[in-house]
């Protein structure tokens, strides 16, 4: 595209809500204590054979806990967000960084979604389908009330945008 209806790539304004930190970590932790818990109970049914068992659930704790200090943090950093009249603007990842816009003219569905663990941090995943092949836009760790608000206006712009989204 050119002129005035080019949409450009810069990086989006905002940043998730402070509260994803501890949902990211909180989904670490749970994805770390499952493995650590499964290895505990093989030891205890394995007797001498499993001996070794205790040392991997270590390992994993350790690993699990690094990864839930260090890494919801650095997310964070990273995780932006921006919807304009023109588009909506993602960049996401830590070492593979992504960067993705959705014209509104390209915009199919909007939903939003609350898991459990985002129930308990009053947070919200909004999720924007485009007709591309790269598949649907996530913008994760939103303030479920400001995820309701961008739902709805991301769908009251789509609705005012000439196209087919195809």
């Amino acid at each position: 595209m050119t002129g005035e209806n080019a949409v450009r790539l810069r990086p989006p304004r905002n940043a998730v809500d402070q509260r994803a930190v501890a949902w990211w970590r909180s989904r670490l932790l749970v994805a770390a204590a499952v493995p650590v818990a499964v290895l505990v109970v093989l030891r205890a049914f394995l007797g001498p054979v499993g001996a070794w068992l205790p040392f991997a659930a270590g390992a994993a704790a350790v690993l699990g806990l690094a990864g839930a200090a260090f890494f919801p943090a650095w997310w964070f950093r990273v995780h932006r967000w921006e919807v304009t009249d023109d588009a909506v603007y993602v960049r996401t990842g830590a070492l593979w960084q992504e960067w993705r816009i959705a014209p509104m003219s390209r915009i199919q569905t909007v939903d939003t979604s609350r898991g459990p663990l985002e129930q308990l941090f009053r947070l919200a995943t909004v999720t924007v389908t485009t007709a591309s092949s790269k598949g649907a836009i996530r913008i994760a760790g939103l303030d479920h009330d400001l995820a309701a608000a961008l739902a709805e206006r991301l769908t009251l712009i789509t609705q005012a945008t000439p196209g087919d989204a195809t």
